[in-house]
């Protein structure tokens, strides 16, 4: 697919992170930017920035979880634009889960899922029948994650699962829209390939009340900084991929036409044999035995 100013580009959790990131790489490349995010306040800010900066700019408080609020943000695009070009499905959250499988309160589940999960799964049916149905070339970025996309790490599981669950739907759906013989592509969008500075980590800032903990934490939330302190104390260097570097992975996959947005990672390519090389010699999981799981 080409990218052309003039098109429509719209980004879930495009309040800040990766997704902000991805919207000024669109809005340089002189395309429509549509900021679809939960946060109203963090929204407006960034939509701001980017008017400022000369972009076309609609901003939606969205939340992904809900299918009637994914709906009503496809309608505005098409009023607002008359035709979306590039959907990139990237709004998530960490479950804020702790301790064993067993221990989980399961509305971190609940929560998880229905944003990382269904959010996608909004995002496709609420764009995709009017993308095909306007016959132009078109692609879907649906954000995954190596954890649980490449292999889980078992400290977040919850998360790895969900992330796991977004890499097959973008398989399933890259194998609809070629069985279709559609103009519109799709990839699966692995950030990195270091730690990201987003704010994942304090994802509970917007969890909603119908998703409450039905129990409180046994620890506090830990947050990004307090984590790297903490790996760097145990003697551990923190290695950080900037969030413009996954917008141009994005930017360049979309225009490659490439499913895999999974950037050249040694860690991750030995994540990949190694799981790969257990599940053909039908072998236990000891590739997840280097992971604490205290």
């Amino acid at each position: 697919m080409r990218l052309q100013e003039g098109q429509v580009a719209v980004v879930t959790g495009a309040a800040s992170g990766i997704g902000l990131a991805m919207a000024r790489r669109f809005a340089a490349e002189g395309l429509k930017v549509v900021l679809a995010d939960v946060e109203e306040g963090a929204l407006d800010k960034a939509a701001g920035e980017l008017r400022r900066d000369g972009a076309q700019v609609l901003a939606a408080v969205v939340d992904v979880s809900e299918r009637d609020s994914v709906t009503a943000l496809a309608d505005t695009a098409y009023d607002a634009f008359g035709a979306v070009h590039v959907l990139c499905n990237n709004a998530g959250v960490g479950s804020g889960a702790e301790g064993r499988m067993w221990e989980h309160d399961p509305n971190d589940w609940k929560w998880a899922f229905a944003v990382n999960v269904w959010g996608v799964f909004h995002g496709i049916q609420a764009f995709l029948p009017r993308m095909l149905a306007d016959g132009t070339p078109g692609h879907v970025v649906n954000t995954s994650s190596g954890d649980g996309g490449i292999a889980p790490l078992p400290t977040a599981s919850v998360y790895a699962v969900t992330k796991s669950a977004v890499v097959t739907m973008t398989e399933s759906l890259y194998a609809h829209l070629r069985a279709e013989g559609a103009a519109v592509g799709a990839s699966v969008l692995f950030p990195g390939p270091h730690m990201l500075r987003t704010g994942l980590w304090e994802s509970h800032r917007n969890r909603p009340e119908r998703y409450a903990k039905e129990r409180p934490r046994r620890t506090p939330y830990r947050s990004l900084d307090q984590w790297e302190t903490a790996m760097r104390s145990a003697g551990h260097e923190v290695e950080f991929t900037p969030v413009e570097e996954v917008a141009e992975t994005v930017v360049d996959g979309i225009r490659a036409g490439r499913f895999w947005m999974l950037p050249d990672s040694e860690h991750s390519d030995r994540q990949i044999r190694a799981r790969s090389q257990s599940m053909l010699e039908r072998a236990n999981p000891s590739y997840l035995e280097s992971f604490v799981l205290d």
